[in-house]
């Protein structure tokens, strides 16, 4: 690849490549050299660079802010998918593996979770949904997540807009569009709002960021779609993000990766499974354990969920506290509850998790940390009433709490109130600009400042326009 017609020194390349798949994971060998040098030509001018050697040592310096790092990067991140791309896959999904995990949740939590990794412009997690909406009529009745990430804002900006032409329709879907799109003025087809509500969408990167958590909502996932994303990634990064992927999924969890992708050596720990043509991979092979009175307890979030019509905690009778009653539960300190909790809540056992911390705020009433835990898993048990009274129970106890903030953002933007969560994000924004950007901020799992402030600039772009 050339720069105003000098090609690159061969060094910086290979110095550059090594740097990308450090911070991204994207695995650009020497004979892919010229795309990174083309991807630094055609950067360069938005960056403020007047070439691409210029923006490759910018890049490398002490000097380059996170922020036009990750614009860089996430502009390496291929844009190309469509509407049910893959049809395998979403047979297997509609035919075998919701229909297992619906038979399994309906006789506890009715309570589903989906990510959609490397979701890029969104249309992966609305086949999604819409193929959820198929196999439950009874929507209203279930508590429903479906994720997507990726670590392009710009992609992130189009799917929260939820708004596609005819080129993401590739196939005989005019059955789709018809009843899941509205007709614009201008061609374009927008998803309509109860497809739209069930899918939220959030920056990450899945080689720098902590998964499974609270703080990013990629704990105790039911499925994963992580389809084409590892492919431009090193072996050994793959690798690492294919443990993340096994630990964000509860023990009947399933992954479905990319064609390309679906390799014994980085999937080991998963058993495969042939469903519709496409390789499936499941956590588990062993059946579920019948109903016992510690099965409950054992079976992780199967039956430790609510359901959304009766989110208090204090009406899951069914739920067995992993602590073995209060004088055990006492005798613990406030800071082993609030990590037995984190644990539990990373299982998905959310019952046994507020159990944990509902000890723990008695025990310590003014803990700002435990009042946030509680939020996020009130939350995620689909309690948004309580989980808003707890995060603002921790901003009251300390307003300068970032992670509260941006927790009851999100907690807003979910539910549409676009206006309250700007307010909140901006806060958690001007809060972290004052922080060591490289400081590790409390209770967020190792997520420095500077990530944080990526993300939230991220996420405003994404919804400036709501």
């Amino acid at each position: 690849m050339t720069s105003r017609g000098r090609p690159l020194p061969e060094d910086l390349l290979e110095i550059f490549s090594r740097f990308v798949e450090a911070r991204a994971g994207l695995h650009f060998p020497r004979a892919r050299w010229m795309d990174l040098g083309r991807a630094l030509h055609v950067a360069a001018p938005e960056i403020g660079c007047e070439s691409a050697e210029q923006c490759a040592r910018l890049l490398l310096s002490d000097g380059a802010n996170k922020e036009t790092v990750d614009f860089f990067l996430s502009q390496l991140t291929v844009g190309e998918t469509y509407f049910f791309r893959d049809k395998a896959a979403f047979d297997a999904l509609e035919t075998r593996v919701l229909p297992e995990l619906i038979g399994a949740r309906r006789r506890s939590s009715k309570r589903l979770r989906i990510w959609s990794a490397g979701c890029c412009t969104g249309e992966e997690a609305y086949s999604i949904a819409i193929v959820v909406s198929r196999a439950l009529p009874h929507l209203a009745d279930w508590h429903v997540t479906i994720l997507g990430t990726d670590i392009n804002p710009r992609f992130l900006e189009k799917a929260e807009a939820g708004i596609y032409s005819e080129w993401s329709f590739r196939g005989k879907f005019e059955a789709v569009k018809e009843r899941y799109f509205r007709r614009l003025a201008n061609g374009c087809l927008e998803i309509v709002p109860r497809i739209k509500n069930l899918v939220s969408f959030g920056c990450m990167n899945l080689v720098e960021d902590v998964c499974p958590t609270l703080l990013h909502e990629t704990n105790a996932m039911d499925i994963i779609f992580c389809r084409n994303v590892l492919m431009y990634f090193s072996f050994d990064q793959a690798k690492n993000v294919a443990g993340k992927l096994y630990q964000s999924l509860v023990g009947d969890g399933w992954l479905f990766p990319g064609g390309p992708e679906a390799s014994r050596e980085l999937f080991g720990r998963f058993t495969a499974s042939n469903i519709s043509g496409t390789i499936v991979y499941g956590k588990s092979s062993k059946p579920a354990p019948a109903e016992s009175p510690r099965s409950t307890a054992d079976a992780g979030h199967r039956s430790a969920r609510v359901n959304p019509g009766q989110p208090r905690h204090d009406s899951e009778k069914d739920a067995a506290p992993s602590i073995a009653g209060p004088a055990k539960a006492l005798s613990q300190t406030p800071e082993a509850l609030a990590e037995q909790a984190r644990r539990l809540a990373n299982e998905g056992r959310l019952g046994e998790a507020l159990t944990a911390c509902d000890e723990a705020v008695r025990a310590d009433k003014l803990a700002t940390s435990l009042h946030y835990l509680r939020g996020l898993i009130l939350d995620e048990n689909g309690a948004q009433e309580e989980a808003e009274a707890a995060l603002k129970r921790a901003l009251f106890l300390d307003q300068d709490f970032v992670l509260a903030h941006f927790a009851l953002g999100n907690l807003m933007r979910r539910q549409g109130r676009w206006r309250s969560a700007k307010r909140c994000f901006k806060n958690a924004s001007l809060l972290l600009r004052g922080c060591d950007p490289d400081a590790t901020l409390p209770e967020s799992g190792g997520i420095t400042a500077r990530r944080l402030l990526a993300i939230l600039d991220a996420t405003h772009d994404s919804i400036a326009s709501l």
